[in-house]
């Protein structure tokens, strides 16, 4: 699914999409996804198929949800995975052709509603392995106080986020939560396993604070 693809005539299933190439008089491919359609002319560039964050309308933040809360004891960490939405980035050499979300799109009110921005919204359960899922988020919880700390979603920026994948399943960077009184987030900007291929270089987002735990 990720990765290089040969410009020829062939369909691309991913996830809930499919794409259609369809060779055309000579050097030129069409490209056609729902109602887009796109004449490519082979060149010496890739056509690459990527996974890109979630931004869906242009949103800027990630919020995920847990299905159950997790309590944090004083001066622990806790390490898990979770799964996660993504966009579909189509890429004919270095030009973004197509850009395309899968899945049910969810997005919810993050701050005061007076000055809260939009979020996209999923729901996960606390995983110790990578799930099944198509987006996955590798999370490192760390309780540097001395009380107890719950956890209940993880909200973090994903604006021009590099991402991380294999064949068949796309990885956000390493995400950071710190449990401080103001609870603080990283994306680091680098891959949760070294195995991985990034979609760009990798340079992390700056800290961002949670206004609610």
């Amino acid at each position: 699914m990720f990765g290089e693809h040969e410009l020829k005539t062939q369909f691309i299933k991913i996830m809930d999409k499919k794409i259609h190439l369809v060779e055309d008089s000579g050097d030129k491919i069409l490209y056609r996804r729902d109602g887009v359609r796109i004449l490519i002319k082979r060149g010496r560039g890739k056509f690459l198929i990527l996974p890109a964050p979630a931004e869906g309308y242009g949103v800027k933040f990630l919020c995920i949800r847990l299905s159950e809360r997790i309590a944090v004891p004083p001066k622990e960490r806790l390490v898990g995975y979770l799964s996660a939405p993504i966009d579909i980035s189509v890429r004919s050499g270095d030009l973004e052709i197509d850009r395309f979300t899968v899945g049910r799109e969810k997005y919810t009110l993050y701050g005061e509603k007076t000055v809260g921005v939009i979020a996209r919204y999923h729901e996960s359960d606390f995983h110790e392995k990578p799930p099944d899922s198509p987006g996955i988020v590798k999370l490192v919880i760390h309780n540097p106080t001395e009380s107890w700390k719950l956890v209940e979603r993880i909200v973090f920026p994903i604006r021009n986020s590099v991402m991380f994948y294999e064949e068949d399943r796309a990885y956000y960077p390493l995400i950071i939560l710190l449990t401080k009184d103001i609870y603080e987030v990283n994306n680091t900007g680098n891959p949760p396993d070294g195995t991985l291929k990034p979609t760009h270089e990798a340079e992390p987002l700056p800290n961002f604070r949670m206004r609610w735990s």
